[in-house]
């Protein structure tokens, strides 16, 4: 299936894990790191209280908040990169509801693909929302995508087929694979930062 249709037929748990990973993929771009939404993912566990999302979503909002402040968005030109990462963790739904996170889940799906697309040199100002649209439905060929997205597109489908095949178990594994892209998104930034001098 397509992203499309994986992030239409996602559950509840899905589509958090959808969007948390998204934003996890790209937190280093506010300061954060392994450890930052590590109490978001616990927050989705099957057996987490229902009220622990939005708790734990505060709590990281202020910690991201201060870190972005002091350290993040003026000092390279990862500045868009990092302004889209922190839309992300502003829009996210205090309500952890299939009906609240959909809609999230999506925008973090585009958003994320928009970050790691200008990372590996895409230009912010151009308008490629046909491009990641069409990527996101399935039809890929002759799309100018970048490799840094085209990877980050596959590893958003890897976690919505993880968590629907396996519920709540999948977790570890989507939070294995949300890692990785971190770690890709780290160094991605590291050599802009080095081009930019």
């Amino acid at each position: 299936m397509s992203l499309v249709e994986l992030i239409a037929q996602a559950d509840e748990r899905g589509l958090a894990a959808s969007g948390v990973a998204c934003l996890d993929r790209c937190v280093p771009l506010l300061g954060g790191d392994d450890e930052t939404l590590r109490p978001l993912w616990e927050s989705l566990a099957e057996d987490a209280a229902a009220e622990e999302w939005a708790e734990r979503l505060e709590q990281i909002r202020g910690k991201l908040d201060a870190l972005h402040g002091a350290h993040g968005a003026g000092r390279t030109r990862g500045a868009e990169a990092a302004a889209l990462a922190h839309r992300m963790l502003t829009t996210a739904p205090a309500e952890r509801s299939a009906d609240a996170l959909r809609g999230w889940a999506h925008a973090c799906s585009v958003t994320a693909l928009r970050v790691h697309r200008i990372l590996d040199g895409g230009d912010p100002a151009e308008d490629v929302t046909d491009a990641v649209e069409a990527a996101r439905e399935g039809r890929m060929e002759g799309l100018p995508l970048s490799p840094l997205c085209t990877a980050e597109l596959r590893r958003q489908i890897t976690v919505l087929e993880i968590l629907a095949g396996h519920g709540p178990a999948g977790l570890r594994r989507a939070l294995e694979v949300s890692t990785e892209g971190r770690r890709v998104l780290v160094a991605a930034l590291s050599r802009r930062n080095r081009r930019d001098g």
